[in-house]
């Protein structure tokens, strides 16, 4: 049971009945303001989310003791409005959505995005809201237009491929390329399910680049992930699901906390006031890149979008872009005084690019799958150096890649290399965690 009264029956439980200083989660995103409010109820407690992606969790409820290492749904597909506008050279989308907070969220940042760089405001979108849970998508799937130029699917979980196959029984194959999916579409562990029907997709993330060639990246994915955990069932080994939002999610989040609780030596006197003052100055030399929280308590961090195609037979995801320093408010697109993502929000509005800054870095730098390498974006802070799939190049001290799903080379970016929590081990010099 996901819902949110059962989540705040368990904090009260654990914090009222048990009297538990501190709060790590929830995983998803209607529970994750429902405990941000609490939260903002109980300020002689802190609280640090799990994996949760609702917007209004942090934009709205402002709990000045919620705290969120990881990015929102919207930041998740910075740049994915962009790319579809400028690099497959869609006019019109249509947009369905599973009737939740966080998936909301999700397509509110393709909706704010797309419209913003110069789709048609009055015909560009169509939302399509199937009630949460929902088995049988047929009737959403026959009356998703075929009159766009693409659709954009936050459709997650277990729902996804459903709705996949009833849209291709309503309107025959999918063309991958006509669609652009949010997180769902390459998470570890599930995404090769999706199967060749999906190959050339562009999609969102969260804040992850499961082929991220880093010191950093495969110093998380071997000698943290794959060391303590042998497998995440159902998706199978775990170093290859480190950069799944689930995994990756606790890990930044319990990370932070424990800086916090580092910079206090433990201290939570005085109603926790230290400890919360402490997590808000937290910055994180996190595997994908630094993260850091805003006036809110809400992450700015680098954001990935990647690509689905087809290796050897199989599904694998690249990444071919990435966009630094994505903030929660896309530039002023949202705010404490816009309406919150729901059935309705945002409006499709025209905007020019500078309202969205990080539209300077987004998917238009997108070229061919097969060139790819060279097209992204490092993150602030570290040098692209190689990674093209024609080139060898690799610095002499960057560790082996770890097993992951990502079946072509690996995106290598120069980086120092921060000591992570969990690995027994730093980097090169220059930078402690």
């Amino acid at each position: 049971d996901d819902t949110a009264d059962t989540a705040i029956k368990e904090v009260r439980r654990l914090v009222g009945q048990l009297d538990a200083d501190v709060m790590i989660g929830p995983l998803s995103g209607d529970e994750s303001i429902a405990v941000a409010n609490y939260a903002k109820q109980h300020r002689t407690k802190t609280f640090v989310d799990g994996a949760a992606g609702a917007q209004d969790t942090t934009l709205k409820v402002r709990a000045p003791n919620f705290f969120r290492f990881n990015g929102d749904g919207a930041q998740w597909n910075a740049g994915l409005g962009d790319l579809a506008y400028n690099k497959l050279k869609w006019k019109t989308a249509a947009v369905v959505a599973d009737d939740y907070s966080f998936a909301w969220t999700s397509a509110a940042g393709f909706v704010a995005e797309f419209c913003a760089v110069g789709g048609e405001v009055d015909s560009v979108v169509a939302v399509f809201i199937p009630p949460l849970n929902t088995t049988d998508y047929s009737s959403y799937a026959q009356q998703m237009p075929t009159n766009v130029d693409g659709t954009f699917v936050a459709v997650g979980g277990a729902g996804l491929i459903p709705f996949l196959k009833a849209y291709e029984q309503a309107h025959g194959p999918i063309n991958g390329k006509k669609f652009i999916g949010n997180l769902f579409w390459g998470t570890p562990g599930q995404f090769e399910q999706l199967g060749p029907r999906v190959a050339g997709a562009y999609i969102g993330g969260a804040g992850t680049a499961g082929d991220l060639d880093t010191p950093a990246a495969q110093d998380y994915a071997t000698n943290i992930i794959g060391k303590w955990f042998t497998k995440f069932p159902p998706g199978g080994d775990a170093a290859a699901q480190a950069a799944s939002t689930f995994t990756y999610g606790y890990y930044v989040n319990a990370w932070g906390l424990m800086k916090g609780l580092e910079e206090v030596k433990g201290d939570l006197s005085g109603g926790q006031k230290k400890l919360q003052e402490a997590l808000g100055k937290v910055v994180l030399p996190a595997p994908y890149g630094e993260i850091k929280l805003d006036e809110n308590r809400q992450a700015v961090f680098t954001v990935y979008d990647q690509q689905l195609y087809m290796k050897d037979g199989k599904l694998a995801v690249k990444t071919v872009t990435s966009i630094p320093d994505v903030d929660q408010t896309f530039g002023g697109a949202f705010s404490a005084d816009t309406p919150p993502p729901d059935r309705e929000n945002p409006k499709c509005e025209k905007g020019s690019p500078p309202r969205m800054p990080h539209l300077a870095h987004s998917g238009r730098k997108v070229k061919s799958v097969e060139s790819v390498g060279d097209e992204i974006s490092p993150p602030p802070g570290v040098t692209l150096t190689s990674g093209s799939p024609d080139r060898a190049c690799r610095d002499t001290d960057t560790p082996q890649s770890a097993p992951t799903p990502f079946d072509h080379e690996p995106v290598h970016i120069a980086d120092p290399g921060p000591r992570l929590p969990g690995s027994g081990r730093s980097g090169r010099a220059g930078r402690t965690g």
